[in-house]
């Protein structure tokens, strides 16, 4: 039998504008700069300064790593992720695959083809100035990400003016990184665009790696 406060509490849950604490949770959980937060979701992630998005991406591998999930990056032969840098900052090089593509216009299909294995938990489609996404491949890479719970996240160079790589990207953040004493750095995700929910920033402190000191 149904006390009379979980009747009220029923009752009142109907009406406009009332939520549940637990639906507040998980919207707080959304709203976050987080692997477990991000899972199933097409990101992209952009910034002026590079270093910025690369340090705020090492966060979310290493958090990954910790979930015991593979990691792929997908990079250019002329743009190749600085190993040092990576496990200074936690991330276990001998898990991390990197694959490196001939040319900038193959490395979404390449990023494709390992979301649609299922094999992976995160995968980065590195730096790209400019970049240009088939709205087909963006549209497949979204549905291939949901299907799997991968977090999928690419890497742009544009200021937070500029549009989106489209309108099927789940979350768009810009990363950015302050330098607050010696190799101290703060970095923050100010997500310009979310489908789940209102914009938001993280920030987190870190310690900046060598090769961008």
């Amino acid at each position: 039998m149904i006390s009379e406060h979980t009747a009220i509490a029923r009752t009142l849950s109907r009406l406009p504008d009332i939520v549940s604490a637990q639906s507040l949770m998980h919207d707080t959980d959304a709203r976050t700069w987080r692997y477990d937060a991000l899972c199933g979701r097409l990101i992209e992630l952009s910034s002026a300064d590079a270093a910025a998005s690369l340090t705020a991406t090492t966060t979310l591998i290493a958090q990954a790593q910790r979930e015991g999930e593979p990691v792929a990056w997908v990079t250019t032969e002329e743009s190749c992720v600085y190993p040092p840098d990576l496990s200074e900052q936690g991330i276990d090089l001998d898990a991390l695959i990197v694959v490196r593509i001939g040319t900038t216009t193959d490395v979404p299909r390449a990023a494709e083809k390992l979301v649609q294995s299922g094999a992976f938990g995160l995968i980065v489609r590195d730096l790209v100035e400019r970049a240009h996404i088939p709205t087909p491949l963006l549209a497949r890479l979204m549905q291939l990400a949901r299907k799997h719970a991968t977090v999928v996240v690419c890497l742009t160079v544009k200021p937070s003016d500029e549009e989106s790589l489209s309108s099927l990207v789940s979350l768009r953040g810009e990363a950015r990184r302050i330098r607050r004493e010696g190799v101290i750095y703060r970095f923050e995700v100010h997500a310009l665009k979310n489908k789940r929910g209102s914009p938001w920033r993280h920030t987190e402190q870190c310690h900046g790696p060598m090769g961008l000191r």
